[in-house]
């Protein structure tokens, strides 16, 4: 017996030990080929990059993978007992394997073996954290021994907290997000500080397999699977009873937070900043890099620029005709249905689409597309109104422009036919709407820093993503001519030289070019000041032919407004193509006295650790971080900007198209409390209206055009069309600000000048204008005229008033003399 007893024992020490062999050759391949953990310590997971506007406001956000990583120490610990509850709750007690869990999911696995039920498993938090850090989802036997080892190493590398952190950072909760802060926002629109106790059960839930517990197609299973966490958070000592019971009686309650921009009418700024940023750091930093970009938008301003660019467009467009309808549907069922189903300017709230259900001479009753959203669905709503025929008589003319082609709602359109509208009262009474197709772009800026302020690229993002404030190269027109004149009184010139207005012929190529005044016509001699106040092409083409095109081209490429400008007489009239952004950047220039300036969309960008990497202003201030105050000089802050025009030229041609605001092209069209200075521009055809001003402190400027170049019509002048708007957005812009001065630099001369004349005025004289002068310039003591006058005929004002002008014509002098 007892040698029996010595055999079996013998036999069960081989296999015994032939198995701890064979388990540890079977290790030892296993450990040969574990990722480094320690890879852990170094942590960087793609992460979301936020976009903010000047205030600090939130404005888009952008990522491949919607995360915020959070340190366990902002982690409320109510969302740590909620996962903790939901996926291990022995996770502060055990060492990487919860021993106890196991062994109660190996009992259930046999007790449903044959079930077809899936397999339960006991992964702690620890586990998943190797699994999804380091390892594949492979369900195999292998993958679950790694698993375990990392696992035990893992907890001794790092603490629980350090574990716990990872694995909140890092998992997947569905709709794209991931990390508890992420989801946060994404499922509620809420920070984790803010979460409820059934939120964050909800949230606790998703991680077992977000599809199971979709907020809107598995309603019924996601609030038993959020209800059992309440119940393991109250079982386990987090949460009361009470408060747990009451939890459980509340609705999901999930509110998707959409991708893109956040902040109102700030789609276009939040594009042309995103495309900024790639081009700059590469698609991989913006969706992944977590980067916080401050930008300069001002949503005040923001707001205000996209109503008084949208009401523009629509005063225009209306004025034009109806277009037609969006689309016809069938009435004769549930419209609400078909009419859910069309999209509508999902940036343009105030606006809703509408079904014609019946017209009559009186007007038309019109059933609303339904907008009420239960659980993230719409709910198809009979919500019904009227247009009476007085807010759509606009709709009379078609679409040409043509005078009252229908003579009452009837002919105008019917039923079925979808249409905007404007709710205009609580009643039921709206306005007919149309988006319009006429486009064009608007950017406010500080001239002192270059910041962008304010930009919209179209009347609506969601009506089109094209930025025509950054992207579309239109023709200036006379909006160039100050660059013209700002060349001619940094050469010699003074605004009251005179310049001929009259007709000219140049001839290049075997070319004739003859160039006109807008409306025809000519002044005859007139000032640089009259000029430029009454936008006279005539004048402006003498004056760049005797200034040289080499000049001006010099001028327009040191002012941003082109890269390589052609030296051809026809872009001195704003024939070549540039962008709102250059054009107003260039102005810009002109209002701060000259200083040249880098138009910034954005203030600074930071990396995920907080370290700014980009900053707009690279101004130094010596001195301004003294330890100790010790009687030392104010320390200076140090403009090393480029002077790209004299500071005195900068006040001459400001001071000149302050004329164009009072008696010029835009005479009556802008009213504002404090000086502001501004050029009108219309293209051939009238294919373009411009208008690009500035106060002391905001400079503005925009166009109107359709996409496709084609005539706005006869009289469709910047002057018309333009001026009032930029009046619009100024109002707005300035409320509630003090008005300042443009500044008059020291040396120059005021000088009292006789308007038509350029010469001195003696008192009491009329006509009579204050001018500003260069130090050893002022007005003529003779009457002088750049321009040929030759058959020249002055009118006899001239004549009377000026004896030289007299004279100069009878000799039939030509040129500057």
């Amino acid at each position: 017996m007892i040698r029996l007893i010595g055999y079996f024992f013998g036999i069960g020490a081989f296999l015994l030990l032939g198995t701890a062999a064979a388990v540890a050759i079977y290790l030892g391949a296993i450990t040969k080929d574990l990722p480094d953990y320690e890879v852990l310590a170094n942590y960087a997971p793609p992460v979301t990059t936020r976009f903010h506007a000047g205030n600090g406001a939130l404005m888009a956000e952008y990522a491949r993978e919607r995360r915020l990583y959070l340190p366990i120490q902002a982690i409320p610990d109510r969302v740590k007992a909620a996962f903790i509850s939901a996926e291990d709750k022995n996770f502060y007690q055990h060492p990487g394997i919860d021993v106890t869990g196991l062994a109660r999911a190996i009992a259930v696995n046999l007790q449903n073996f044959g079930s077809g039920r899936r397999p339960v498993g006991a992964s702690t938090i620890t586990q998943q954290v190797a699994k999804n850090f380091l390892l594949s989802s492979d369900q195999t036997l292998d993958r679950k021994i790694k698993e375990a080892i990392l696992s035990f190493r893992i907890e001794q590398a790092y603490s629980k907290d350090r574990i716990l952190e990872l694995y909140l950072n890092e998992i997947f909760f569905g709709l794209n997000s991931y990390g508890i802060a992420g989801a946060a926002l994404t499922y509620f629109d809420k920070s984790v500080t803010e979460l409820t106790i059934a939120e964050t059960a909800y949230l606790a839930a998703l991680p077992k397999g977000p599809a199971n517990y979709h907020p809107f197609r598995k309603v019924e299973a996601a609030i038993e699977r959020r209800n059992w966490v309440i119940d393991r958070m109250v079982e386990n000592g987090y949460v009361t009873k009470a408060d747990g019971e009451e939890a459980k009686q509340q609705p999901l309650g999930v509110k998707p937070r959409r991708g893109g921009a956040h902040l109102f009418a700030s789609d276009f700024f939040a594009e042309e900043v995103r495309r900024q940023i790639i081009e700059k750091y590469g698609d991989k930093a913006l969706y992944e890099g977590g980067l916080s970009v401050r930008t300069s938008l001002d949503p005040r301003l923001q707001i205000a620029a996209r109503k008084a660019l949208q009401d523009g467009l629509l005063s225009y467009d209306e004025r034009r005709g109806f277009h037609g309808p969006v689309k016809t549907i069938e009435i004769g069922g549930d419209w609400g249905e078909p009419l859910s189903k069309i999209p509508m300017l999902s940036d343009v709230p105030e606006w809703k689409l509408a079904v014609v259900l019946s017209v009559d001479s009186e007007g038309a009753e019109i059933g609303i597309q339904p907008d009420k959203e239960v659980s993230g669905k719409i709910v198809p709503e009979r919500v019904t109104g009227r247009i009476a025929a007085k807010n759509m008589q606009w709709a009379h003319r078609s679409a040409g422009g043509k005078r009252k082609s229908a003579k009452s709602p009837e002919e105008v359109f019917g039923p079925g036919d979808v249409v905007y509208v404007e709710p205009l009262d609580e009643a039921g009474e709206y306005r007919l709407r149309q988006p319009p197709k006429v486009q064009g772009g608007l950017v406010a800026m500080d001239p002192h820093t270059g910041r962008v302020l304010a930009m919209v690229g179209g009347f609506s993002y969601g009506q089109s993503e094209f930025n025509r404030a950054t992207q579309a190269m239109r023709q200036p027109g006379s909006a160039f001519k100050p660059f013209v004149y700002a060349a001619a009184l940094d050469n010699g010139y003074t605004p009251a030289s005179v310049i001929l207005d009259a007709p000219i012929e140049i001839v290049a190529g075997g070319q004739v070019w003859r160039p006109e005044n807008y409306g025809g016509g000519s002044a005859g001699p007139s000032t640089l000041r009259l000029g430029i106040e009454k936008s006279r092409n005539l004048m402006t083409v003498r004056l760049a032919n005797d200034l040289g095109m080499n000049i001006v081209a010099e001028y327009a490429e040191r002012f941003g407004i082109y890269d390589k400008m052609a030296p051809l007489l026809a872009m001195s009239l704003g024939s070549g193509e540039t962008t709102v952004l250059r054009l107003v950047s260039a102005y810009a220039v002109i209002a701060n006295g000259g200083k040249q300036i880098k138009p910034s969309l954005i203030d600074r960008i930071q990396d995920r650790y907080g370290k700014t990497i980009f900053r707009h202003e690279d101004r130094a201030c010596e001195n301004c971080n003294a330890d100790d105050w010790e009687a030392q000089e104010e320390p200076v802050l140090i403009d090393n900007r480029e002077q790209v025009l004299d500071p005195m030229t900068s006040y001459q041609i400001t001071s000149m198209m302050e004329g164009v605001v009072a008696r010029g092209t835009a005479a009556g069209k802008i009213k504002l409390d404090r000086p502001v200075a501004g050029k009108t521009g219309t293209t051939n055809d009238e294919k373009d209206a411009w208008f690009v001003g500035y106060t002391p402190d905001l400079v503005a400027g925009l166009y109107l055009g359709f996409d496709d170049p084609a005539p706005l019509g006869r009289g469709a002048t910047g002057g018309g069309l333009s001026a009032p708007i930029f009046n619009a957005f100024m109002q707005k812009a300035v409320e509630g600000t003090r008005p300042g001065k443009f500044v008059v630099p020291e040396g120059m001369s005021l000088i009292p000048v006789n308007r038509k004349t350029g010469m001195a005025a003696v008192e009491g004289e009329p006509d009579t204008i204050i001018e500003a002068f260069k130090p050893g310039t002022g007005p003529a003591d003779t009457f002088s005229v750049i321009g040929d006058l030759d058959e020249y005929a002055p009118p006899e004002e001239i004549l009377r008033t000026s004896p030289q002008a007299n004279q100069a014509v009878t000799s039939g002098s030509n040129g500057l003399f």
